[in-house]
């Protein structure tokens, strides 16, 4: 049995909590407020969030245990296998490693698009083709690309650069919003009055509110990057459910005050069927001003770059995990020779991104809108392994390094089960206020197909690895026997 690459423990607490936040904040908080608030309005769009965040910390629980468990590279990767074996192990790694590429993209698209608005000159140029209605610019490919490679190189250097600078630009964007919202209420003519109507006119308020927690899976993926540098914590991972929690708190009070912030500057509805290209930027420039729009495209740029550098390490790892178990080639868990991380997994992700804006911002949302189905596939395998590793009792199958009792969490766990797979249906049943639309169904299958299609050219060779051997490839020293693979 060959030795297994491990990695550096260098992370500490309130690095991993701003991976988890900066990584659930990303563009969206931002760019996003005007269309969520037509589909369900303010209050529509806060409770639909704060019922979202909710249903996530019910899921963390499953999170925090396992992770205290099994601080192990992969995440989600290694609980599917714990549970149901090296099949589904794929299956989650699958989905959540194309999700978090697919994020990773978006997050650098999202830069240029803010580039864009406040420096139109400067983006508008190299006009190269028209995607999907979408002009696609030699200039946008340049800085998105730009973003990309800076991010990546940093996260060749070591998590110590990448989690400094992650808190430093978690802490920026937090103090941004919350003085963008009092600067914004504190202006004439701007204020709570211009929340009201609360919900659209023309739709339920169930409907709208609805709409919204089925996206929570998308708008708080992030938090579950968490499980993916549990090898790298130089803390006890116990500790890190408490972190999840807090970064899931953190994000739904910011989602809040950007709908709040936005929302007061005056009558929203105006200001939605005004259909700007940045419906926040240009409310906030217009009631606040230029100094306003620093702060808000500041918070941007934060939220933007720690999603690129929390989705960058969360990518990187899962590939290093599934590289170690030899789903993947062995290039991707080869250790940089002086600052050991797993460098080809992250200049692969950097490169694979950098092809997302050379198909515009258009394509790439439809498949980012399907990759929420990615995400709560694995959300469906971490609470249904917590579930079958809590116990009501200590009954005769009871193994103390392997279960615990707690009737309390095995509860949360099922609830968090039942939550992943309402999220996949409101995602995938027809009429449901959150169906993907026809190009994300057809990127979905897409999607699919290559993972069978791997699967099956990989098939033979995976499952000749003894058990023995995957079980200590993926899990270390762990003593625990995954369920036999049919």
């Amino acid at each position: 049995m060959e030795e297994r690459q491990t990695l550096k423990k260098t992370l500490k607490p309130h690095w991993v909590w701003a991976i988890a936040l900066g990584s659930a904040i990303g563009w969206g908080a931002f760019v996003q407020p005007t269309t969520w608030m037509a589909d369900a309005g303010p209050l529509g769009v806060i409770i639909g969030f704060s019922i979202g965040a909710l249903l996530m910390m019910l899921i963390a629980v499953s999170y925090g245990f396992l992770i205290k468990s099994f601080p192990v590279s992969g995440g989600e990767f290694a609980y599917a296998y714990i549970s149901l074996g090296r099949t589904h192990a794929f299956i989650s790694g699958w989905f959540l490693a194309l999700g978090y590429i697919c994020i990773v993209a978006l997050n650098a698209s999202a830069f240029a698009l803010m580039i864009k608005f406040v420096f139109p000159a400067v983006i508008e140029n190299l006009h190269l083709y028209t995607i999907a209605g979408w002009d696609v610019y030699g200039m946008e490919i340049i800085i998105a690309s730009a973003a990309l490679g800076i991010f990546g190189y940093f996260n060749t250097k070591g998590t110590g650069l990448s989690g400094q600078i992650q808190f430093i630009f978690a802490c920026v964007m937090v103090v941004g919003v919350i003085a963008l919202t009092f600067m914004v209420g504190g202006q004439p003519g701007a204020g709570l009055s211009n929340i009201h109507p609360s919900f659209p006119t023309n739709t339920t308020a169930f409907a709208a509110i609805i709409s919204i927690v089925a996206i929570a899976p998308w708008a708080y993926v992030g938090f579950d990057a968490v499980p993916q540098a549990a090898e790298e914590f130089d803390f006890p991972a116990k500790k890190a459910f408490t972190l999840i929690i807090l970064a899931l708190l953190f994000a739904a009070i910011l989602y809040s005050l950007m709908i709040i912030a936005t929302s007061m500057t005056g009558p929203w509805q105006d200001l939605v069927a005004e259909n700007h290209i940045w419906g926040t930027g240009f409310a906030i420039q217009d009631v606040v001003g230029t100094m306003g729009l620093i702060i808000l495209v500041t918070a941007l740029t934060m939220g933007v770059f720690t999603g690129l550098n929390g989705f960058i390490l969360a990518t990187s790892r899962l590939l290093f995990a599934m590289s170690r178990a030899k789903i993947l080639p062995s290039a991707f868990s080869r250790l940089h020779p002086k600052h050991e991380t797993p460098y080809i997994a992250v200049i692969f992700t950097v490169v694979v991104s950098m092809l997302a804006p050379w198909f515009g911002r258009e394509a790439l949302t439809w498949v980012v809108d399907m990759s929420s189905i990615g995400v709560s596939i694995a959300y469906l395998y971490t609470c249904f392994t917590a579930f079958k590793l809590f116990k009501w009792s200590k009954d005769k199958d009871f193994i103390p390094s392997k279960h615990e009792v707690s009737p309390f969490k095995k509860t949360y766990s099922g609830i968090g089960v039942i939550a992943s797979l309402i999220f996949i249906c409101l995602l995938l049943i027809p009429g449901s206020p959150a169906f993907l639309g026809i190009e994300s169904r057809i990127a979905l299958g897409l999607w699919i197909l290559l993972g069978i299609i791997f699967y099956f050219a990989k098939r033979k060779e995976f499952n000749r690895i003894p058990k023995e051997e995957l079980n200590y490839l993926i899990l270390g020293d762990k003593e625990i026997k995954p369920k036999r693979d049919e």
